[in-house]
């Protein structure tokens, strides 16, 4: 559904895909329905954002610093300890992409919150 042009033809797709397995999962089916809408928040990004935003590489990459560093210290005195490292390690995360190379563009963000009405239901 995310390589749609719009959340119109999402939710075409959406309906098709329903359609074909609400017979054999119909729970499954039941619960996409009533959760599907904060999916839809993905169209009101820009379509340049798309891309990324489909991708779990940033966290991905996250996880992997978070592991490699704890994996050195391998066994902390206690949870407070644990969660002093990896606090300091996403505040140092969290600054390298504030001044780091920007992975989204936020202005065509702020350009597109100016003229885009909400999202069609």
């Amino acid at each position: 559904m995310y390589d749609r042009c719009d959340v119109n033809e999402a939710r075409q797709d959406l309906a098709a895909w329903l359609k074909r397995w609400s017979g054999k999962y119909p729970k499954l089916c039941t619960w996409t329905e009533e959760n599907i809408e904060q999916t839809w928040t993905f169209y009101r990004l820009p379509r340049q954002h798309h891309k990324h935003m489909k991708s779990t590489n940033m966290l991905e990459r996250l996880n992997q610093e978070l592991k490699r560093r704890t994996h050195v210290i391998r066994i902390f005195p206690n949870e407070a300890s644990c969660l002093r490292l990896i606090g300091a390690l996403a505040s140092e995360t969290d600054d390298e992409w504030l001044d780091g190379a920007c992975y989204l563009n936020m202005e065509a963000l702020r350009e597109q919150s100016k003229t885009q009405l909400p999202l069609a239901a």
